[in-house]
């Protein structure tokens, strides 16, 4: 069995004492491992780093054997994002939510999401909104995405500012606000796209709301508490918000 494809490096871990074995996203055969020989020389340990886009070839007698990979750097982008407390911990979070997925099940859609994040990933008035979308798609991509686009109870396209926690869709303003204390708010970044900023107040907003359907529908049923990374990388948020106002103004939510 052999195949080539692109990927994007999640993390490593060492196998014996030359060896490890390398975690990748790849854009057509999803989260994928395999062994990689001499991963920890001198001339491989550089591009083995978490976040480089690498040119791989997987190689296995059978394929549902782990395997061994051959990788060559593409884009050399961990020297870059290990400046950032909010790119290093946005990172681990990408990793840790990737691996809630099926291992070697393609995800084109979260692939190329995942291109973007990595270019951004250091600029923390982007990121924060990447990553917050990023955990929405990874829950469709499950099968529990949210319904952000109509109020269900009115199909009104505007003035949408809840989520119902029941049903996961929008819910507008009017509609809602006999139980508005019982909806989680929608923040506007998300209900009217990448045209609209997000501030701190609307960043906590949409983490909280995501929490909950992961909480929900993932970590709960799964016995599994959210990853240690998150909350390391909302910290690192909150430390960059605190440290002055943005500098490209934006959209309150």
């Amino acid at each position: 069995m052999e195949w080539r494809d692109e990927g994007i490096i999640l993390g490593t871990r060492r196998h014996g004492e030359t060896s490890v074995i390398l975690e990748v996203m790849t854009r057509e055969h999803g989260r994928h491992l395999g062994m990689v020989r001499g991963g920890r020389s001198r001339r491989l340990q550089p591009v083995l780093q978490a976040g480089n886009r690498v040119d791989l070839v997987w190689r296995a007698r059978l394929d549902e054997h782990l395997g061994t990979f051959q990788a060559e750097a593409l884009e050399m982008n961990a020297a870059r994002l290990m400046d950032s407390a909010v790119a290093v911990y946005g990172l681990q979070l990408l990793a840790a939510h990737l691996r809630l997925l099926p291992e070697r099940d393609a995800h084109g859609a979260l692939y190329e999401t995942l291109l973007v994040m990595i270019e951004n990933l250091d600029d923390p008035d982007a990121a924060g909104e990447l990553v917050a979308r990023f955990e929405l798609l990874v829950l469709e991509e499950l099968g529990y995405g949210l319904d952000l686009c109509e109020c269900a109870a009115t199909g009104q396209r505007t003035d949408l500012v809840y989520v119902s926690p029941k049903t996961g869709r929008a819910v507008s303003r009017v509609a809602g606000l006999p139980w508005h204390d019982r909806m989680l708010a929608l923040p506007a970044f998300l209900e009217q796209g990448p045209g609209c900023r997000a501030d701190a107040p609307a960043l906590e907003d949409a983490f909280r709301l995501s929490l909950y359907f992961f909480n929900r529908h993932v970590y709960e049923p799964r016995g599994i508490e959210p990853p240690d990374a998150r909350a390391g990388f909302l910290m690192a948020l909150r430390r960059h918000f605190a440290a002055g106002p943005r500098l490209n103004g934006g959209t309150a939510a």
